[in-house]
């Protein structure tokens, strides 16, 4: 199912079952198919359960404007609206923690219920004199020359530090590598490379600060894409009503590689 936001873009959802809704939203530069395992688990529970493809990503329009948080903040609102999503809990996983909190602090405050920061980007990830264990610029301008210039080598090397492939004794799955390279190639190339940007430089320091509602941060101590000390270990201290679980050696892709652990965790605190 697709709609068709205000400036033309249109933004793919699935929309499954009837109950409380929950909505996903995907890290950088995957798709809603992402949320496979959280999806099924969630919507046998009774749930009804939401993810969309961002802008420029997946099967959403791959437009050449908007590919900043503000933007696709606004998506989501228009989204929720359409939908008329109401006590709603929104779980975001890397770039999309960033767009769940960003929604929060702007447009839900009579929608959202929860919410959920999964490996998330927040308060924010680039380095610079306020924020000095951030991670470099250069690192960043790496990761745009890749994606500009060899977009389906670098997807396919990526995902060995996303799940943390590159462990002793880690247990390898080419299905799950080639799942996360079939849905970034689906994207597009402009969206994925100003992505970057808006998943690194955005601060969202005060959008932190300003939600009241109940937020759960998940991070695995061993994410080599979003380090937890600059990351999940600062953004709870923020939070007015936060609650911070943090696993021993679980990568970037906890979601997908530990999807047991991590839905037993969200069910708690959805329950909660």
């Amino acid at each position: 199912m697709k709609i068709t936001v205000k400036d033309g873009t249109e933004i793919y959802y699935k929309d499954w079952g009837t109950g409380q809704p929950l909505v996903f939203h995907h890290g950088w530069p995957l798709s809603s198919d992402d949320w496979d395992a959280q999806m099924m688990f969630f919507v046998e529970k009774g749930y009804r359960v939401i993810a969309h493809d961002r802008r420029g990503h997946g099967r959403s329009s791959q437009g050449s404007i908007g590919h900043d948080m503000d933007t696709y903040a606004a998506d989501v609102a228009e989204l929720t609206e359409f939908l008329d999503l109401k006590d709603a809990v929104h779980i975001g996983h890397s770039t999309g923690g960033g767009e769940v909190i960003r929604y929060a602090a702007k447009y839900g405050r009579d929608r959202v219920a929860k919410a959920v920061l999964i490996s998330a980007v927040t308060p924010i990830m680039v380095k610079s004199e306020s924020n000095p264990e951030g991670v470099p610029l250069a690192v960043l301008d790496e990761i745009r020359v890749s994606t500009a210039t060899q977009r389906p080598q670098f997807f396919q090397d990526f995902t060995i530090p996303f799940y943390g492939y590159n462990r002793e004794g880690a247990k390898i799955s080419q299905g799950t590598r080639d799942n996360w390279w079939r849905q970034g190639m689906m994207g597009g190339i402009k969206a994925h490379y100003d992505g970057i940007k808006a998943f690194s430089e955005t601060d969202f320091t005060e959008d932190l600060k300003s939600v009241d509602i109940p937020v759960l941060v998940l991070h695995g101590e061993d994410d080599q894409v979003v380090p937890f000390p600059i990351s999940g270990a600062k953004a709870v201290k923020l939070l007015k009503n936060g609650k911070l679980i943090s696993y021993p050696g679980f990568p970037h892709g906890m979601p997908a590689t530990e999807a047991a652990t991590i839905n037993a965790d969200l069910l708690a605190f959805i329950q909660s």
